[in-house]
């Protein structure tokens, strides 16, 4: 199957596939949800059974320490993280413990993770889990208990490519089992290539790659997934609050979507207005249906859609156009 039908499976149908390698971290006790909400940015206390959100873990100055799907099931929380960080997470969230009834766990030995994405991915879903129904009018972060030929496994909507999006946490030796179901079901899995440039049209960037431990999330734009306003303190905040009552929301720069006349360029290549150096691209990828498109930071004075901008390559520097994100027409 070539990329493009790849990628068009996932566009129309579905198809599976992860944006990046991620861990997961068990976090149970009474105490869980107030012990993370001083020090994660979304609203951690307002969580029920079933319910979850995205979030950040910030420095005192503001800056990502990484990024968090986060899944109340009723008895504990779920945290999906970077996988490269996963140990480093561990290790801080134990720092930060104290007399709290919280225990931390690594199951990244214990859970595997399934991703599909497409219009069709819900229904291909409840045709292999048990216990798992009416998915498509889940909203995000709503997660369930099920079953998968009599193995438990956590099912939880997650949408990252411009379609609905869903992953599955299984027993590692299961993983195998439930991604065949699925393709025989009728979802192909998609390469890194067709997944990349869903997930950049969409405008969703990836930790490690668009977001760093440089990035305040206000750059990024993900605020209104990952920050709640209303809550109270957590690590970080101050500065959050500075930009966005002081400063009007204005950061130096921003992340924003480019669309490029040509080839793909390389990741960290140099974005130009006339002479002046306005930015980089963080990450580029062929469409098949908007040719070579990227994610990148650029001074704010240039963060509107439409205005022209020139992205460096070995041959010379191309034409390319600040754009909406998601992509359309």
């Amino acid at each position: 199957m070539t990329i493009c039908e790849q990628y068009r499976a996932l566009k129309e149908r579905a198809a599976i596939g992860a944006i990046a390698p991620r861990k997961t971290i068990g976090v149970a006790g009474k105490d869980r949800a107030g012990y993370l909400q001083g020090l994660l940015t979304n609203d951690i206390q307002a969580l029920t059974a079933g319910t979850g959100c995205y979030a950040a873990w910030l420095t005192p100055q503001g800056r990502m320490l990484t990024d968090l799907h986060i899944f109340e099931s009723g008895d504990m929380m779920l945290l999906d993280v970077p996988a490269g960080l996963l140990h480093a997470t561990l290790e801080r969230l134990d720092q930060f413990l104290f007399s709290e009834d919280v225990q931390l766990s690594d199951l990244s030995e214990t859970l595997g993770a399934v991703w599909i994405h497409g219009p069709a991915a819900a229904s291909m879903l409840e045709q292999v889990l048990t216990g798992a129904a009416g998915l498509e009018s889940w909203p995000e972060y709503h997660n369930t208990r099920a079953e998968f030929g009599g193995s438990p496994v956590v099912a939880a909507r997650v949408s990252q490519l411009g379609v609905p999006g869903f992953v599955v946490y299984v027993e590692p030796a299961r993983q195998p089992d439930l991604q065949r179901a699925l393709v025989e079901g009728g979802a192909p899995v998609a390469e890194h290539a067709a997944i990349e440039a869903a997930r950049i049209e969409a405008g969703y960037p990836m930790f490690g790659v668009d977001m760093t431990g440089e990035t305040i999330p206000l750059e990024a734009g993900i605020e209104d997934r990952a920050i709640s306003l209303s809550k109270g303190c957590y690590v970080g905040q101050e500065v959050i609050i500075r930009v966005l009552h002081r400063g009007h929301g204005r950061v130096a720069k921003k992340l924003v979507a480019l669309r490029i006349e040509g080839e793909v360029p390389a990741n960290g290549a140099k974005i130009f207005s006339e002479d002046r150096a306005v930015g980089g691209v963080t990450s580029a990828a062929s469409s098949p249906q908007f040719g070579s498109v990227a994610l990148g930071y650029v001074h704010r004075d240039f963060v509107a859609p439409g205005t022209r901008v020139e992205v460096e390559m070995p041959g010379g520097r191309m034409p390319a156009v600040v754009s909406q994100s998601p992509l359309g027409p």
